[in-house]
């Protein structure tokens, strides 16, 4: 979740509107730290993904028993990251997100710095198992996804400034194909499957002193 990350409802399914809000702003620490639990960030994958889903039908994608997933589903409620989507019968409730993703931001906070990126790295850590599944089985992919799928790397010589502008001209680029297939899914073409893509972005060197540009926590003498 970027952190911004995009996802909704499955074909068929009239609780993820386009009309949700694009992301959600999460500055604080203690919401932070109530959404860094494994069940709870696997639960809001899958609802993106597929939800509206009760939390039996959510305990079978994920491997948790309903109860445990009617716990943290509350949970998640009661912080504002999923809702009741109405349409149940009986005791069974579905769920869905209230947005289409979240953005974490500490805004200076020494607390949400550290509850970010406690939360930040659970999420990458996530992301990145499924990147090694995928490179433990790409080989039983047919071919035209084995050569369709990409990896790679660059390193630019930047100023924040430019790498600023460059990551809003990706997003730019990349939200389109996001929000239009996931918010509506008579958009996706037959054959079409989830594709999940990481763009990250970070200096590997601290600027020179005198650039005019200080590191984090270093003011001026």
């Amino acid at each position: 979740m970027p952190l911004e990350d995009t996802a909704s409802g499955p074909a068929d399914s009239p609780a993820q509107k386009p009309e949700l809000p694009e992301t959600r702003q999460v500055t604080d620490a203690r919401t932070m730290r109530a959404l860094s639990h494994p069940v709870r960030i696997a639960i809001l994958e899958v609802l993106s993904l597929e939800g509206p889903l009760t939390a039996t039908e959510v305990g079978e994608r994920i491997g948790e028993t309903p109860t445990t997933c009617s716990f943290h589903l509350r949970q998640l409620a009661k912080y504002g990251f999923v809702e009741e989507a109405g349409g149940g019968k009986g005791r069974a409730r579905p769920w869905r997100m209230t947005s289409i993703g979240q953005q974490i931001s500490a805004h200076g906070d020494p607390e949400a710095e550290l509850a970010a990126n406690a939360l930040v790295r659970l999420i990458r850590d996530r992301q990145i198992d499924r990147y090694r599944t995928w490179l433990e089985t790409k080989a039983a992919y047919p071919r035209e996804w084995r050569e369709a799928a990409g990896d790679s790397e660059f390193v630019f010589y930047l100023t924040a400034e430019e790498l600023e502008r460059l990551n809003q001209q990706l997003l730019d680029i990349l939200r389109p194909w996001a929000l239009e297939r996931l918010t509506d899914p008579s958009q996706r073409p037959p054959g079409s499957v989830p594709v999940e893509m990481l763009v990250v972005s970070y200096p590997i060197a601290f600027p020179d002193p005198g650039s005019g540009e200080r590191p984090a926590g270093q003011g001026a003498e």
